[in-house]
């Protein structure tokens, strides 16, 4: 029987920045505690990722007592784990969404315009805010922060092994921006997982997740390519999406940490 290890946990605060990885982090509904409660938005209150600005990707996050500092080129900003709802609100559009959001104060989102060279406005997602995950997959109208569609994502390692192996020049999983990354198994083995815990906590794979150009954009530099998505879609293409991972629900909400290990309950066929 295939033995599998919790190996990283990783939170991303600002939708499309920089992640953190953490030894420890608390599940909750909408994701990890802290992950991707922020996001940037545009003047038309549109949310910004790096799929039209690679160079979100050169803003780097820090963990710092009760709040993260984002890092760019030199200089540094401080923001809020547990941000004060003072701010102005807006409705703002994620997707097919329409969520309710608040500034974080007029001096952040002037720091992050400056830095785009674009206007937007730092904005934050408060927890007893609603945002249903897909009710076409979700086993029971679960909730997601502000993550594209679900509250956690999950690769394992031998994943990526297997796909380095047929590229030209291996990437690193910062590629694929994952909550849970796991050892052990053969590679893609999280395809066929439904039910399993890690530590104390049980999850439900909901399906697999498609990815976009955002993989090919490398994390280290902010340049854009054609990989890995030139080789994922030949043969991993289904439905005329290409998929690497699996988005998941939390069952239980509890501490997760590094080293926990994976029991499979049960499976399913999704690819």
């Amino acid at each position: 029987m295939d033995t599998y290890k919790l190996e990283e946990i990783w939170i991303y605060p600002v939708k499309s920045l920089g992640g953190i990885r953490l030894s420890s982090a608390q599940v909750m509904e909408k994701g990890f505690q802290y992950d991707r409660r922020y996001m940037l938005m545009d003047e038309n209150n549109m949310f910004i990722t790096q799929r039209a600005f690679p160079l979100m990707s050169q803003f780097k996050l820090g963990n710092f007592g009760e709040s993260f500092s984002v890092r760019f080129e030199g200089d540094i900003i401080e923001i809020p784990k547990n941000p004060e709802r003072t701010g102005e609100h807006f409705e703002a559009t994620i997707w097919d969404d329409t969520v309710k959001v608040a500034e974080l104060s007029k001096e952040h989102s002037q720091w992050f315009s400056e830095k785009m060279n674009l206007a937007c406005k730092l904005v934050f997602f408060p927890e007893e805010n609603d945002r249903l995950v897909d009710q076409g997959y979700a086993t029971n109208q679960e909730h997601v922060s502000l993550a594209d569609g679900y509250p956690f994502l999950i690769i394992g390692q031998r994943s990526l092994d297997d796909l380095n192996n047929r590229l030209s020049a291996p990437i690193s999983m910062k590629r694929f921006r994952p909550n849970l990354v796991f050892s052990g198994g053969k590679p893609f083995a999280e395809d066929s997982w439904r039910e399993f815990t890690i530590g104390d906590n049980r999850f439900v794979n909901l399906k697999l997740c498609a990815r976009c150009v955002l993989t090919t954009i490398d994390p280290e530099t902010g340049k854009q390519g054609t990989e890995p998505l030139a080789t994922l879609a030949k043969f991993r293409r289904i439905d005329n999406k290409v998929n690497f991972g699996a988005n998941l629900v939390a069952l239980d909400h509890n501490i997760i940490k590094e080293g926990d290990k994976i029991q499979v309950h049960s499976t399913v066929q999704l690819i």
